[in-house]
């Protein structure tokens, strides 16, 4: 038996293409151009790249992207200062801080500054307490693109035993309580979990979130099990090529999964789509809106 691959490049292309619906409807019904303010402070090379797709995609989709690029040495005061002005300015809708921030800076005076209301990356501690509480929230971004991409393999996740490998704030709680969400049975697995292998071996679904390169084996994947893997390594072969790899150990589990995500171009490229979702989402809550259904 081989997997399916689970597109998220295709996936992620018609999110954007039904974002840039959404968002003509809300120019159209309040004369509002939704706006993304992503802040960068220092040059890591990784996020540079990141930004600037996050930007051209921001345009793509008909909104306005706001860039404020500021230096190493910028003092935690004067971006907290950023982050206000940020917040009273009626154009910004969301605000999105690159992490990591550079040492001088406490990142979770950063991540609480922000307004919640347009808090799009979804690690502000009111949202985190709204989506355990199940409350109307916005949703760390890659979590969201986890279970759309789930939900691609098969569209009522009810019932299924979910492994979840990964605790982290980012992805391992929040994508735990969007599956609690979807009527799944939730396991958190992590690092320090006994008998992870017999663990995962039970799951329907596993999301993959250990961030250790190809740490779930083939033998691990139940047969027909959905398989979601956020990890990705940049790794070189003897002959000094570099190749992505994820958590889950590719070749070995595509002979046994019923569905599996690639690395690359399986949950990365939703990331970004998911950006800009909860973007267009936050800006139809400030303006008294429906939640557009995306």
């Amino acid at each position: 038996m081989t997997a399916q691959i689970i597109d998220g490049k295709e996936t992620a292309k018609a999110l954007r293409q039904s974002i840039a619906g959404e968002v003509a409807k809300i120019k159209e019904t309040v004369g509002v151009t939704p706006g993304l303010a992503v802040v960068l402070v220092g040059a890591d090379p990784a996020s540079e790249v990141y930004v600037k797709n996050k930007a051209k995609q921001t345009v793509e989709v008909g909104m306005t992207s706001f860039e404020h690029r500021l230096p190493e040495e910028t003092t935690e005061s004067d971006l907290l200062s950023l982050i206000d002005q940020l917040n009273n300015d009626t154009s910004v809708h969301g605000i999105l801080v690159q992490l990591p921030v550079p040492k001088h800076i406490d990142e979770r005076k950063v991540i609480s500054a922000i307004d919640p209301a347009k808090d799009v990356d979804g690690f502000h501690p009111i949202n985190a307490g709204r989506l355990a509480t199940g409350q109307k929230a916005l949703v760390p971004c890659t979590p969201v693109g986890c279970v759309i991409l789930a939900k691609q393999a098969q569209a009522d996740l009810t019932g299924l035993n979910a492994v979840v490998i990964g605790r982290s704030n980012i992805v391992g709680k929040p994508v735990a309580q969007l599956l609690l969400q979807e009527n799944c049975t939730v396991t958190i697995a992590h690092s320090r979990t006994q008998n992870l292998p017999e663990i995962v071996r039970q799951a329907d679904l596993v999301v993959a979130a250990a961030g250790q390169c190809e740490i779930v084996k083939g033998d691990w994947i139940k047969p027909g099990a959905i398989v979601i893997d956020v990890g990705i390594h940049r790794t070189v072969n003897d002959l000094g090529k570099t190749k992505l790899k994820g958590d889950v150990a590719f070749d070995e589990a595509v002979e046994t999964a019923g569905h599996i995500t690639p690395v690359p171009g399986g949950v990365g490229p939703m990331t970004i789509a998911c950006l800009l979702r909860n973007s267009v989402v936050a800006c139809a809550r400030l303006n008294g809106l429906p939640d557009p259904v995306l």
